[in-house]
């Protein structure tokens, strides 16, 4: 095992080597998709649905040359993720904080491994290096990372697109809650646009490439009249304040 070193200040994902490898390899087109960072949970849930799914987005990320960036785990809606596309010679990056690695909760044979200091380091990185955030089934970690992606595009503090995955009616109360909290007033309409809830992995790829005929169509269980899509501004880099990561290379 390499010993690990300080990888210096997270940076833009898509100036990110991996990112660059990935597609001089695929030969992935300027702008589309090249790091998708996934939410979701280390349980199986009591439903079949979540793994089905999330085995069948990490083929598809493998297969179409998209890189995942992960929470590093190895069981759960994680572990099929993770199992199926490295199965399919997918990349797949795990960060996880030196302390749940110390737990034996990390697998060690991912494309590439970043450990760091804390859970604020883990999402300031991972939240850096996606192009995309999608959020499978998952639990309070999930909702929680979700959630501050959001906050974040709300603030303006980045423009990449946020998705739900779910087939089975997993985030159908949450898109409920999103609506609810729109005809209230404390969500704008076009802010409500931002989190855009999708049912196959084909649609969630397209929603995630950021294309604007995927807004509004998945976005909501009971849309306002012609509401315009946010105009966020331009992205800055709220992992700034996180301080350096630790980066461990390729092991396994």
């Amino acid at each position: 095992m390499s010993v690990p070193h300080s990888a210096g200040p997270p940076h833009d994902g898509r100036g990110d080597p991996g990112t660059e490898r990935t597609a001089r390899r695929t030969g992935a087109r300027p702008g589309a998709v090249r790091t998708l960072c996934v939410f979701c949970g280390a349980s199986t849930g009591v439903r079949p649905g979540p793994v089905r799914l999330a085995s069948e987005l990490g083929r598809a990320c493998a297969r179409q040359g998209i890189r995942i960036v992960y929470g590093a785990g190895g069981v759960g809606v994680m572990g099929a993720l993770s199992d199926a596309a490295l199965a399919e010679g997918g990349e797949v990056v795990g960060v996880i904080p030196q302390e749940l690695m110390d737990r034996e909760f990390g697998r060690k044979d991912l494309t590439e491994l970043r450990i760091v200091e804390s859970m604020h380091q883990r999402k300031a990185l991972m939240h850096t290096l996606g192009d995309a955030f999608l959020a499978l089934p998952g639990g309070y970690g999930t909702l929680e990372e979700l959630f501050e992606a959001a906050a974040w595009a709300q603030l303006g503090m980045h423009a990449k697109p946020l998705v739900l995955l779910d087939d089975d009616g997993f985030f159908e109360p949450l898109a409920r809650m999103l609506d609810h909290a729109r005809d209230e007033g404390f969500v704008s309409p076009a802010e409500r646009l931002l989190v855009r809830r999708t049912r196959t992995v084909e649609e969630a790829l397209h929603a995630a490439s950021g294309d604007p005929t995927a807004q509004g169509r998945t976005a909501s269980t009971n849309p306002p009249s012609q509401a315009a899509p946010p105009t966020p501004s331009a992205p800055a880099d709220p992992s700034a304040a996180a301080g350096p990561s630790v980066l461990a290379p390729e092991q396994g």
